[in-house]
């Protein structure tokens, strides 16, 4: 990429990379915060993971670093399995980044790209939202100066509820400020990096005002220079929940960060892109973890910020990274006293843009069921954590997936007149032409195990209602829809065939495609129907059960 690059490009890639940078370095230090482990790891982490991804990614602008969503799924793991040890805490949180690339390269390698576009945007809306809440819930005990509750979402509330009365003054009057500040600069100038505004000036405020010695909690001792690579390494009884962990991780990763290939790379997007994006993400984490940072995933925000701020490749993100490195070089002994209060309040800031009301209200103006899903995603999360809330969405994911396979109706076909070899529905035109002891048939989605039994028994009855009320002594079965078939289906349609020649009316199969044919074949059904009873339309089929019924031995 070097060696051809255009150098009318660099001023915007490197102005590009350093606002980039003013806007990750603050956020990496409050995702840190968010999970569980010393600031100083969030640093750690931009510097291998923009490398990385700048060398395998297909983006040109793509930004990856800790976001959100991973960043209180780490926490919320690590904090399980760490059981209050902060050196364990640290460790584990690498670990859960390696495991993650781990998973993400291998199912690049192996093709798997599609998996992650599993899960419905209503679901992931859901999700996201209901991280936030539980992010801005994490975030107000630091605000206010108030001790951090444990237990669930509910029992956290009440204890921050009952016990509002004993915040610190001073500590919540440098966040609303700082609140105040993010928030309105945003609106005012929305170009200017405002976290690390509200950064630079909470340590200035809080070095000359003497805030710690005054009850305010700062970050403390930031160690300086460069991590050094090592694996991080886990007492096997953990094993379990890390591989699990480390999963839901590269899930929630590899969503956003698609959805920023998709929103700001449209051009860079071909069939290979879910692939290769896989394998530079899981890179990324695998970089970040090797050098004791976190997970990462692609960014919408700083993507946005890189996107607007004129970036044309990832020299943006390697410049980025590069000025991450003198901050660890030269500039951590300043953070030591940074109000906690101000990282949370960037934190909130930085997450508060995830929630979108509208989307709830789109999706229930479109189908209820997106609304419902969005709903059940969000309440799932709130009740059961973010591990259990993805869990239960994938869950809803898959079995809204099966109820809409098996909610397929059969047609029964007629010919349109004015266009030639055209069938259509007659429930939609009753005047379409049909043929005396011949019905055609035809499911209007897939046939598959979980859904054969349901729908063959519906073509049976109506094949046999009209036998009795039609005379009709042949059913042509169109099968365009189904372009895989399993034994279970293959099984019922055998049953299908024997029932309905038992009571004198014959089956032909139209249109069965590729593979289809052959599973049907290997299944002896091809040979139960005997020849001239599969064909490639449905007027050759129609023609074909016309002809056998009059000459039952042709």
């Amino acid at each position: 990429m070097l060696r051809h690059y255009p150098r009318h490009q660099l001023p915007g890639d490197l102005l590009a990379g350093l606002l980039v940078a003013a806007l990750a370095v603050p956020q990496a230090l409050g995702y840190a915060a968010v999970a569980g482990v010393p600031v100083q790891v969030g640093l750690y982490t931009l510097p291998p993971a923009l490398l990385a991804y700048a060398l395998f990614g297909t983006s040109r602008v793509l930004l990856v670093g800790p976001v959100s969503t991973v960043s209180v799924l780490s926490g919320s793991i690590v904090r399980t399995l760490a059981a209050g040890d902060p050196d364990l805490a640290v460790t584990l949180t690498s670990a859960l980044a390696v495991t993650a690339g781990l998973v993400l390269v291998v199912a690049g390698l192996l093709r798997l790209g599609w998996v992650a576009q599993f899960l419905s945007e209503p679901i992931v809306t859901g999700f996201v939202l209901g991280l936030v809440v539980l992010i801005v819930v994490g975030e107000v005990p630091a605000l206010a100066g108030l001790p951090a509750p444990s237990g669930n979402l509910a029992e956290r509330v009440l204890t921050l509820v009952g016990g509002l009365a004993d915040f610190d003054g001073l500590t919540l009057g440098v966040g609303a400020v700082a609140l105040l500040v993010l928030f309105g600069g945003q609106r005012v100038l929305p170009r200017v990096p405002w976290s690390l505004v509200v950064l630079v000036a909470g340590v200035l405020v809080s070095t000359q005002a003497g805030l710690a010695g005054r009850g305010v909690t700062v970050v403390g001792d930031v160690p300086s220079g460069l991590p050094v690579p090592s694996l991080p390494l886990v007492d096997v009884r953990l094993l379990g929940g890390l591989v699990t962990g480390a999963l839901a991780i590269a899930a929630v990763g590899i969503a956003e960060g698609l959805a920023a290939v998709r929103t700001f790379s449209a051009e860079d997007v071909d069939a290979r892109t879910d692939d290769r994006e896989l394998v530079a993400h899981g890179a990324a984490d695998l970089a970040s973890g090797l050098f004791g940072g976190m997970g990462v995933g692609g960014s919408l925000s700083k993507t946005a910020a890189n996107a607007s701020a004129g970036a044309h490749t990832q020299l943006s993100g390697i410049t980025s990274a590069v000025v991450t490195l003198v901050v660890l070089v030269v500039a951590t002994g300043a953070l030591a006293d940074l109000p906690r209060t101000v990282l949370s309040a960037v934190v909130v800031h930085a997450v508060w843009g995830l929630v979108r009301p509208r989307d709830f209200a789109r999706y229930a103006r479109l189908r209820r069921n997106d609304v419902v899903a969005a709903l059940v995603a969000l309440g799932g999360v709130l009740a059961l954590g973010p591990l259990g809330g993805l869990l239960l969405a994938v869950a809803q994911s898959v079995l809204g997936l099966v109820y809409r396979s098996v909610q397929v109706d059969v047609d029964e076909m007629g010919r349109v007149e004015t266009e030639k070899a055209a069938w259509g529905s007659l429930a939609s035109d009753p005047t379409r032409r049909t043929y005396a002891g011949v019905v055609v048939l035809r499911p209007s989605g897939p046939l598959f195990w979980a859904n054969a039994t349901s729908v063959l028994a519906r073509v049976e009855g109506m094949a046999l209602e009209r036998a009795a009320s039609r005379g009709v002594h042949a059913v042509v079965l169109d099968l365009e829809a189904t372009n895989q078939m399993d034994a279970t289906t293959s099984d019922r349609m055998t049953h299908l065939v024997r029932s309905l020649r038992r009571r004198g009316v014959d089956v032909h199969l139209v249109r069965v495609f590729g593979e289809v044919r052959g599973v049907l074949g290997r299944a002896g059904l091809l040979e139960l129907l005997g020849p001239g009873h599969v064909w490639h339309s449905i007027a050759a089929g129609v023609k074909a059960a016309g002809e056998h019924h009059e000459h039952p031995g042709g």
